[in-house]
């Protein structure tokens, strides 16, 4: 996938959550590139915010890798969450669009149970969902409200849907956390968000030590900037138009991009001893 190296994005602004297609240019999910070679075949994934951005773009690789998919998305992004239903459609697997807002326990447990009833079983578990709000003033701005969603989204709905979903996943399954160049090196200006994936990356470990006897494999992924949705909905004009400049590659990454190590890290021909582990797709970044 080649990448014009000087490329710098348009001014444009969105209200949040965000949307695909108001965006400029539009992010490449891998719908025209990706081409699975049957890594996932016969597995059942459970994607949470898998209607846009690298959630999916992961969606799409799956089940260009043979899995069936369920995802969930919020109601204001059905938009995008029909284009993935499209795009899941024409890899000829089965799928399922779980609309949810992931701030409640009861909500978490629904999404597991429909997915595990609609799909048959899961065996993969990909915690992607994420908010953040990008704020200049510093701590003072962050109100209790803004904090219970970044907090709510990132870190407890991980909790829940990991604990509801653990009794329905055999030996060999996998659970996925997205994870963030953030956690390493924090923005002030993203701070609540920042704590959040430092708090994921300390999950993952955690999660993988506890549930390797049960033989589930648990990892994350550390995404550096990537051109999804959430960057001109929740950062200001003037960060979008130089998003991803400051990496050692020069440039934002693409959706694309990062789905083949979610990819590598489900699969139990490629990475059957990999666990507690995170992997940086940052474009240099380091993650450590």
């Amino acid at each position: 996938m080649s990448q014009d190296t000087s490329q710098s994005f348009p001014r444009q602004q969105q209200e949040p959550p965000g949307l695909t297609g108001d965006m400029q240019p539009l992010p490449d999910h891998g719908e025209d590139s990706y081409q699975g070679s049957g890594r996932l075949e016969g597995r059942k994934a459970l994607i949470t915010g898998g209607d846009s951005g690298i959630g999916r773009a992961v969606a799409i690789a799956y089940a260009r890798e043979g899995a069936d998919v369920a995802f969930t998305y919020l109601a204001d992004e059905k938009a995008d969450a029909d284009e993935t239903s499209a795009q899941l459609e024409r890899a000829g697997r089965a799928y399922v669009a779980i609309e949810a807002d992931l701030r409640d326990r009861e909500t978490c447990d629904r999404v597991v149970a429909d997915a595990v009833q609609q799909l048959g079983g899961l065996d993969i578990l990909v915690n992607n969902a994420g908010y953040q709000m990008a704020r200049e003033e510093g701590l003072e701005e962050i109100t209790d409200e803004t904090m219970d969603r970044v907090f709510k989204t990132n870190l407890y709905a991980l909790f829940w849907l990991t604990r509801a979903a653990v009794p329905h996943l055999p030996r060999g399954s996998a659970i996925i956390n997205n994870s963030s160049i953030q956690a390493f090196d924090p923005s002030s200006t993203l701070l609540d968000y920042a704590a959040t994936k430092a708090a994921i990356n300390n999950a993952t470990v955690n999660l993988a030590g506890q549930l390797g006897e049960k033989g589930i494999r648990v990892n994350a992924v550390a995404p550096g900037p990537i051109w999804t949705p959430l960057q001109p909905a929740t950062q200001p004009v003037e960060k979008v138009e130089q998003f991803g400049q400051d990496t050692p590659l020069g440039r934002a990454g693409q959706p694309a991009e990062v789905a083949p190590a979610f990819v590598f890290l489900a699969s139990e021909r490629d990475a059957s001893y990999v666990s507690g582990t995170v992997l940086g797709v940052t474009g240099g970044k380091p993650v450590f």
